[in-house]
């Protein structure tokens, strides 16, 4: 779905993501930026690049897109090696191992299933103390939650015919006792929701996601 979104024109946020900033400015900002490794997971159409590249960092990231892929690669050629076309929740092809994590909303497009699998992955990828940073993890508060098909793990919806799901596959919904299972092999240090309700235009809408910030020990 998302390759068709993107081959569209669609979905093409290009400035940083403001909630990602601020959580690796405070809780993850790296020291020696000069080896400091990250990985960010579904980076689309590289809305945060400009932020790791001004940190200094080596940058990855694995996107299922190859149109996105291919638009970044040519956009940032000093990250091009490290930009690659891939499924996060089967495999992370880099030999690197990285100090932070980060995934904005990528990893809510999944099941249950999928998203533990990767977050197993992610985390033999890790090093000891290394920061995984997730932002906008959609709360089963979130209006939308009751508007999807269910899928059978309960937290996974699909098939919405309006609102910002409308064509994008599968979205996943968490509340914090689920967050804390997915998360069980890390230490979480920071759990944030967010909730905020839309009066004008449309009235009783609430979009509410959790951030989060967790480590490897």
């Amino acid at each position: 779905e998302w390759e068709s979104i993107y081959e569209a024109n669609q979905q093409m946020s290009i400035w940083p993501w403001s909630d990602l900033v601020s959580y690796v400015m405070r809780y993850a900002r790296p020291k020696k930026p000069e080896v400091c490794n990250v990985l960010e997971l579904g980076c689309g159409a590289g809305a945060n690049i400009e932020f790791f590249k001004w940190l200094g960092v080596n940058y990855f990231a694995l996107e299922g897109s190859p149109t996105m892929v291919l638009m970044l690669k040519e956009k940032f050629p000093e990250f091009s090696k490290g930009i690659q076309v891939g499924d996060f929740t089967k495999t992370i092809p880099f030999l690197e191992r990285f100090d932070i994590v980060v995934d904005r909303a990528s990893l809510t497009h999944n099941d249950t299933k999928s998203i533990q699998r990767s977050l197993k992955i992610i985390y033999e990828k890790m090093k000891p103390g290394a920061s995984f940073v997730g932002i906008d993890w959609f709360s089963t508060n979130h209006s939308d939650f009751q508007r999807g098909t269910k899928l059978k793990d309960g937290f996974t919806c699909s098939d919405f015919n309006r609102g910002q799901f409308k064509d994008v596959g599968l979205v996943h919904f968490s509340n914090k006792s689920h967050i804390l299972e997915l998360f069980k092999d890390f230490k979480i240090k920071t759990l944030e929701e967010k909730i905020v309700s839309k009066s004008i235009p449309s009235a009783n809408h609430i979009f509410a996601s959790w951030n989060l910030h967790a480590i490897k020990e």
